[in-house]
């Protein structure tokens, strides 16, 4: 199940859409079993279902953005998951990868969250008795992000031991960076606070810049990343914090 998941996410990250009878052509199922996968996928956050079949939400929405390199984002996401231990308080930033990370903290004990991105919040299991705190600001409706200065206010007055980061790009010339501006400036005072820092990322994002820096690979204490990491980068960041590949 497991391989055709992924082909219909992949189906429908290149049109956005796609009919049951489309996808049950495409996987040689039947509609039913279409039906169904669709069903999973739905509950999951991943897509909407329409009418006759489903289709990705806007390319902002964390949603449409897990579809891309799906298998790939929950191994990392599956991997960080095995650093949160019972009784921590961890702060988890926006990403398509710490959207699926969240879903895989269930069986953690006493552990809260704490997050800027409604998203996350909406994804986190609060029936197993993690707590959430949803940072206030000024609402990003695409993305699901709160920032500005109440924001950065909420960071700077509340303590968390572990902090989980998704990126847009990062070189070793301008380090970790992200495509928006003020959800940049919360990051940066996070990392300020100096806890320990994990970068979660599908290998896509090496050697691409985005706008906006985030922080430099020496302020981070683990990369967590896939198989596809260029060997050039895997040498460099090898030598400079730890890195995880899966």
């Amino acid at each position: 199940m497991t391989k055709r998941i992924d082909r219909i996410l992949k189906a429908l990250a290149e049109d956005g859409h796609a009919t049951v009878l489309e996808l049950a052509s495409l996987l040689e199922v039947s509609p039913a079993t279409i039906r169904q996968d669709l069903t999973v996928l739905e509950s999951e956050g991943l897509l909407r279902r329409v009418h006759g079949g489903a289709e990705l939400t806007e390319m902002e929405d964390l949603s449409h953005r897990m579809a891309f390199n799906y298998q790939e984002k929950l191994r990392i996401a599956k991997k960080a998951a095995e650093h949160v231990k019972d009784g921590d308080t961890i702060l988890v930033q926006s990403g398509s990868i710490n959207a699926l990370f969240v879903k895989e903290l269930a069986s953690v004990k006493g552990l809260t969250v704490i997050t800027a991105n409604a998203f996350i919040a909406r994804a986190i299991d609060q029936t197993k008795g993690c707590a959430v705190i949803l940072i206030g600001g000024i609402f990003q409706k695409d993305a699901e992000s709160l920032v500005g200065n109440l924001a950065k206010l909420c960071v700077a007055n509340l303590n968390f031991n572990k902090v989980f980061i998704g990126i847009d790009g990062f070189t070793f010339e301008t380090g970790f960076t992200g495509r928006e501006m003020m959800r940049a400036e919360l990051v940066q005072d996070i990392v300020a606070k100096g806890q320990e820092i994990f970068i979660l990322t599908d290998s896509t994002k090496f050697g691409k810049i985005a706008i906006s820096k985030y922080c430099d690979l020496e302020e981070v204490d683990w990369v967590i990343t896939d198989d596809q990491l260029p060997d050039d980068y895997r040498r460099g960041i090898e030598g400079k914090t730890r890195l995880v590949v899966v």
